[in-house]
This record gives C-alpha cells, structure tokens and sequence, in this order.
C-alpha cells in the first residue's frame, strides 16, 4: 500500500484529494494546522498530524516516520487578494513552507511524485485565456509564491531527480468550502452572505470575469496524476472553460438559494480584471477524468450543501502587514 502525505488535507481542496486517494487505495496520511481547514473534513480512514509545514523540525519527522510514497502539497494561505497587505505571513506560509516539503522530500528519497496545488495567479494581467506556454509574470505576492515554488521544483528535478506535478487550479468551489472567509472564494461568500442576510457584495463595477471550478473536476485529477508517469514533470491548468462576469454570478447564486438577488457595490480593487485559462493540455491527458460541471449544476449542489451545514465562521485572519490602499470592505469599525 503506498503512503500519500496531503499536506492541507483538512481543508476544502485537500480533504477531496484525499477522498480520492483513499479509494485508490492508498494509506493517507494528513497535516494541517486547521487553521483554515476543519478535522471533520479528513475522510475516515487517514491518519491526521495537526501541525504547520512551517514547522521545518515537524515536517523532517514526519517524512522519516511515514515514509511517504508521494506528496500533494495543497496547503497554502490562498487570499490571493489580501497578500498584498500580508506579505510576510504570505511568503513565510506559502514560499518557506514549501521549501520545508521539498527539502525533506529529496533528503528521504523515497518520494517518487511531489504534487503541488499552484493557482492561475502566476500569469501575467492581460493573459487571458491563461496558456501553460505563456511565461509567467504574477501580479501579487500570492502568486510570486506560487510560482517560486514552481520554480524550485524544476530545480530539484534537475538537481535531485525528484519528479514532481504541478497544477494550476482557479476559483474552486463546492462542498466543505469554508464560506466564513471574507477575503477569497466569492461563491462561498454569497452563500454565506445570503445565509446571514446580507446583500452580496460585489468589488467595482462587477464586470470582471472568472471561470468557476467545481470541485470534482479538479480534485481527482491531482489525485490520480500520480498513476500517469508519463505526465509528471509538466505543469496543467485544471478547472472550467467558461468564463462569468461577478454580476451573473451573483444572479447564479442566487437563484441556487432560492432568493432574489440583492447586491451592494463597493470600491473596486486592485486585482487582474480578467482571469481564466486553457485546459486543451489537461484534457489531453486527463480527458477521461474530466466531468465538465455545469455552473448552475455545480452551484445547486454546493448551495444543498451549504443550506445542510449553515452559516460558516469567521476564518481566523493573518494580521494585516500594510494597511495603505487596503479596500474599504474589508474595513471594520475600530
């Protein structure tokens, strides 16, 4: 039985991850620090180690004690948005906490894929549909991590010979999404908004557009990458062709509640107008796994899901680092 670490295992993403290779058979084995995800989210069966991965001490350990097989590195602070005004928490959690992963992966030798959750952040502004050709040229701090991470992980095969997957995932939503962060996943906002009795609320002029990914056409393709060697040591975006302004996405999620659709403008922020990729290179090799939701289909069952568990809290915040040009709904009194 191989062993997989899943590192954010406890969080939305990661926890379908490691649903999926759960059933593929393997032992799981899950760090998290829950600080975003939640222990009721690791599938039963997989074994969990509450900790960070910026614990470089922690994570030596645990490479040595479970002898992982493969790693899915999906642990991140993904407020793309917010980085700008976390730098230090950003780069310390996402670039630093990385290197740990990589570092004890090539010293234990026994990791024959290092799979890694990148984000479509790391293209330029104006890149749009995103290709795997394009160089890169992120336009925040969360995707300068990103892509430094990619970066490092070329090295590390060139240096080391550790194989290694990376994906580009965007704006993923679905089930065990934690709808209480108020800094990124606009979907589980709305829900949680309208569940709270709040109108949504919509950055500018809500004219930007994002392609919306349902969970199950991302998920299992980073799982099972792992059983398509001839694939690894590539980079794939994965997610939705079809791109929706934030104003039809309101009106979507709405009507997936049940409610009229009721907004609120606030000021615009400073984010890449329009953000959406090419999948012609996941479909090629991962065709077979790829469903295709629908975004009405999608959001029906994420809204079932969300009226079943409620409102979400609060997330718990990294403290703001630069307090110039942070937008104004994000504020709070005090």
């Amino acid at each position: 039985m191989p062993t997989a670490l899943v590192t954010g295992g406890a969080g939305f993403l990661g926890s379908h991850v490691a649903d999926e290779l759960l059933a593929m058979g393997h032992r799981v084995v899950v760090l998290d620090d829950l600080s975003g995800g939640a222990r009721e989210n690791v599938p039963a069966g997989a074994e969990v180690v509450h900790g960070s991965v910026v614990d470089h001490t922690l994570v030596d350990r645990l490479f040595a004690e479970c002898r992982c097989d493969y790693v899915f590195h999906l642990a991140a602070h993904a407020a793309e948005g917010l980085s700008h005004f976390v730098k230090r928490f950003n780069y310390t959690t996402n670039l630093v906490g990385s290197v740990n992963l990589i570092n004890a992966a090539v010293n234990l030798g026994t990791v024959r894929c290092f799979v890694f959750t990148s984000s479509i952040a790391v293209y330029a502004a104006g890149q749009a549909p995103m290709i795997e050709s394009m160089v890169p040229h992120p336009a925040d701090p969360y995707g300068i991590a990103k892509y430094a991470v990619e970066l490092d992980l070329e090295e590390a095969l060139d240096m080391f010979g550790l194989n290694y997957m990376v994906f580009r995932p965007h704006n993923v939503y679905g089930e065990r999404q934690h709808i209480g962060d108020r800094y990124r996943n606009v979907i589980g906002i709305f829900m949680n908004q309208i569940l709270t009795g709040e109108p949504m609320t919509v950055f500018g002029d809500g004219e930007q557009t994002r392609a919306f990914s349902y969970i199950s056409d991302v998920a299992p393709l980073i799982a099972r990458s792992i059983e398509r060697p001839a694939v690894w040591n590539q980079v794939f975006n994965v997610g939705a062709d079809t791109p929706h302004t934030v104003n039809a996405l309101a009106a979507a999620v709405a009507r997936a509640m049940g409610v009229p659709p009721r907004t609120v403008h606030l000021d615009a922020r400073n984010e890449v107008r329009h953000a959406f990729s090419d999948h012609a290179q996941a479909r090629a090799a991962f065709g077979d796994l790829i469903k295709g939701v629908r975004l009405d289909d999608g959001l029906a069952r994420t809204a079932a899901w969300v009226r079943q568990a409620g409102a979400g809290a609060a997330r718990v915040s990294p403290d703001i680092e630069v307090m110039k040009n942070l937008p104004s709904g994000w504020l709070r009194p005090g």
